[in-house]
């Protein structure tokens, strides 16, 4: 039987005589009975992971390479990514499965958690930041191109994704304003308000070990998961009184200013190119490990002086007789493999040391579906891009037929340090790796 416990209930205790609280996270006791209420110590620099997701796949016949293995044939869908060839890995032939279950359109389920349908999962992002995301002052950074805060990124726990940042200036004032400790800084001053906050923190512990005692089993086990979300923050104040590791290839940026963000692909265009800078430079200033780049709603991105969205003309438009396609569909994906070849290559251009940060990062490009305009998800087009620092061989092209487009994530999973053999549900869950890749 479950003690009763009022819904105002607080941690209490104090700090250099003064009271202080801690709000208690929803339990069941506080429910009705239906739940309805390094740059010198030699080390590598650290290894980032990337996700990328661009919806509305692309078109049947125009992204698979002829060839496979090494030195494959940049098809004409992927033209934009041809300086980047040798830094990428192309999958062809993978796909999502329903299992029997109705299909969900547009959803991103299998390639980012691994599973489609059911029970929300922590997404990829998520379970690598678990591992190489905790001495950040960022576990992750979610970022959308289009004026909108869309992401495929979700944490453990959570029933919703994270909201991406959708303007530039908010992201730099984020990144490098206030709370922003330069690493190649002489002088540094640990932050008063830091002292206290992890001061806060500790003072309530013997209330803590007080209320453990008259809870029962489950509400014990959400308040350790409760509490465990805490030590994070602890840690990640821990961090802030301590002088960071020199980097070297840190350097701060100019605030973008004002950038008017919005779903045309000029206004996607003039934000990506000042959420790239930011982005590489808190990577390169070691503000987080894990980024997830969105480029925007399908249902809003659209051509100036036309009604129709990139998604309402994969259903809408007549293929083109001649071309054998959807020419201006065909257009927008065009259009989003530049954009995303053009972060590839920010990330080339930020030089440190000997390399750049593309040396060190791993990103994965995930999508919906392969032909939107019948939501098919049979020969679903994977990418990634980046060694993540030696440790993934690229440049080459993959044919899968028919393997779950989750093998690609468990490789990464293993090879980034997740200590898991299997990842995804039912048809989608694998416990094989693509031993090709890996060193």
């Amino acid at each position: 039987m479950k003690s009763s416990m009022s819904r105002r209930r607080f941690l209490r205790g104090s700090l250099q005589g003064a009271a202080v609280t801690v709000a208690l996270p929803f339990l069941d006791c506080l429910l009705n009975e239906h739940g309805t209420a390094f740059a010198g110590t030699g080390e590598p620099l650290p290894v980032v992971f990337g996700t990328w997701y661009q919806a509305l796949g692309y078109t049947p016949g125009r992204w698979v390479p002829s060839s496979e293995g090494r030195g494959f044939d940049v098809p004409a869908a992927l033209k934009a990514l041809a300086p980047y060839r040798d830094k990428i890995n192309l999958f062809s032939g993978m796909a999502y499965f329903h299992d029997g279950r109705p299909a969900v359109v547009h959803s991103t389920e299998v390639a980012s958690t691994g599973h489609y349908g059911g029970k929300p999962q922590p997404s990829i992002d998520a379970l690598i930041g678990d591992v190489i995301g905790t001495r950040t002052r960022f576990k992750s950074l979610e970022v959308s191109l289009a004026g909108d805060d869309g992401s495929v990124s979700r944490s453990a726990g959570s029933t919703t994704n994270n909201p991406s940042e959708r303007s530039a200036l908010a992201l730099y004032t984020r990144l490098f304003g206030p709370g922003f400790t330069d690493p190649n800084s002489s002088d540094f001053k640990p932050d008063p308000r830091v002292l206290a906050e992890k001061s806060v923190l500790s003072a309530v512990a013997e209330d803590r070990r007080r209320i453990l005692t008259q809870l029962g089993y489950s509400d014990r086990a959400r308040l350790d998961e409760y509490f465990t979300s805490i030590r994070q923050i602890e840690k990640q104040l821990a961090m802030s009184l301590e002088k960071p590791a020199p980097l070297a290839g840190c350097r701060v940026p100019k605030s973008p200013g004002v950038v008017a963000d919005g779903p045309l692909p000029e206004q996607v265009d003039a934000t990506a190119k000042a959420m790239y800078g930011l982005v590489t430079h808190a990577v390169a200033c070691g503000q987080t490990r894990v980024i997830n780049m969105h480029l925007g709603r399908h249902d809003r991105i659209r051509r100036i002086g036309e009604a129709g969205t990139w998604h309402s003309l994969t259903h809408e438009e007549p293929v083109d007789l001649d071309l054998g396609y959807q020419r201006e569909v065909a257009w927008f994906m065009d259009w989003a493999t530049s954009v995303f070849g053009d972060f590839l290559g920010a990330l080339q251009n930020y030089k440190e040391g000997a390399g750049s940060v593309l040396d060190r990062c791993v990103v994965l490009w995930m999508t919906d579906h392969s032909d939107a305009r019948v939501h098919s998800v049979e020969n679903v087009p994977v990418m990634m891009a980046g060694t993540g620092g030696g440790r993934f061989r690229t440049g080459m092209h993959l044919a899968l037929p028919g393997d779950p487009t989750t093998r690609v994530g468990l490789t990464l999973q293993q090879g980034l340090g997740v200590p898991t053999s299997s990842w995804g549900s039912l048809s989608n869950g694998t416990s094989r790796t693509i031993a090709d890749i890996v060193v």
